[in-house]
């Protein structure tokens, strides 16, 4: 995802890496046992078509293959950690939530290691920089653990890929944000996506 980033073509490259709730119910069905409805599997479909045309508009042309191999991988990636924490969350002799809660534990630990030990190996200016915003490297922190602790223990509870496809609502909640708060207009194209998204997290709650 970072690497996308510095792609000229980021924001449909990002929407090519929410493909993840299709990939994770195709390889949850082979490789995990899990089982998906019609509808989950039309709701999954549907949110990653939205997804695409609120990043995208829909068109392809224009976009480079470099960036969605990459927005590709990032969706595979994602979605294969997001089974596997799924798995070892069921794995433990502990309640499912209780079990996400060790889990991510871990996965917050190993995460803190490694970027600290490459931050500081390569570019160790930047904990003085976190240091002067501390403010706001504390909030971000804290939104960011109680939207993991919420994505750990969905996916304790229920599927991996109708998880993500409900938790494509973030673009709905992001976009309408930035039109009453920040003033943005909202397009016809986004209007349709959002639309889309809707429908997607309403079969995907029924199914």
């Amino acid at each position: 995802m970072i690497v996308l980033f510095k792609q000229r073509n980021f924001a449909v490259g990002a929407g090519l890496a929410k493909s993840e709730a299709l990939v994770a119910g195709v390889v949850g069905t082979l490789f995990f046992g899990s089982y998906l409805t019609p509808l989950g599997w039309a709701g999954i479909v549907i949110g990653g078509v939205a997804v695409f045309i609120l990043s995208s508009g829909g068109r392809l042309y224009g976009i480079s293959v470099k960036t969605m191999v990459i927005g590709f991988a990032c969706g595979t990636c994602f979605a294969l950690t997001s089974l596997l924490v799924r798995e070892a969350s069921h794995m433990l002799s502990v309640p499912h939530t209780l079990g996400a809660a060790w889990v991510l534990l871990w996965v917050l630990c190993v995460q803190t290691v490694t970027l600290s030990t490459y931050i500081g190996l390569t570019n160790p200016v930047i904990f003085k920089q976190l240091k002067a915003a501390k403010k706001q490297v504390l909030a971000i922190s804290a939104v960011s653990c109680l939207g993991s602790i919420c994505w750990f223990t969905a996916m304790a509870l229920q599927h991996v890929a109708l998880v993500k496809t409900l938790g494509q609502l973030e673009v709905l909640l992001t976009l309408l944000l930035s039109h009453y708060w920040l003033k943005n207009t909202v397009t016809k194209r986004e209007i349709t996506g959002l639309l889309l998204v809707g429908v997607a997290a309403t079969m995907v709650m029924w199914a």
